[in-house]
């Protein structure tokens, strides 16, 4: 089961521009358009095989959806897939949005 990650503990890795972690949001296109972590990447499933491919197994991810639930499933499914470095972020994106509000992104 893919572990968790707080809010301080993410925004802290994403602080650390040269650190190799990397962020993927799992929520919907509309709502990763009008807002989201800078850096993060969009992800759902037409991108998931390819992300899965192209990633190190051990590269440090943090998956970010809404509200911190769902994230705990997608993160389980990147390590079923034998990513080992996954993490689900507390709170998701909203609590982000309202505990960094200058550290989003969007339209």
């Amino acid at each position: 089961m893919a572990q968790e990650i707080t809010l301080t503990e993410a925004h802290q890795q994403w602080q650390q521009q040269d650190a190799a972690t990397v962020f993927v949001d799992i929520r919907d296109s509309q709502s990763f358009a009008q807002a989201h972590i800078p850096g993060a990447q969009p992800l759902n499933n037409d991108n998931v095989a390819q992300f899965i491919q192209s990633t190190a197994a051990s590269t440090p991810i943090v998956v970010v959806c809404y509200h911190g639930i769902s994230s705990h499933q997608a993160a389980d499914v990147l390590e079923q897939q034998g990513l080992t470095q996954v993490a689900s972020m507390q709170g998701g994106f909203t609590a982000w949005q309202a505990q960094f509000p200058n550290d989003t992104t969007g339209s």
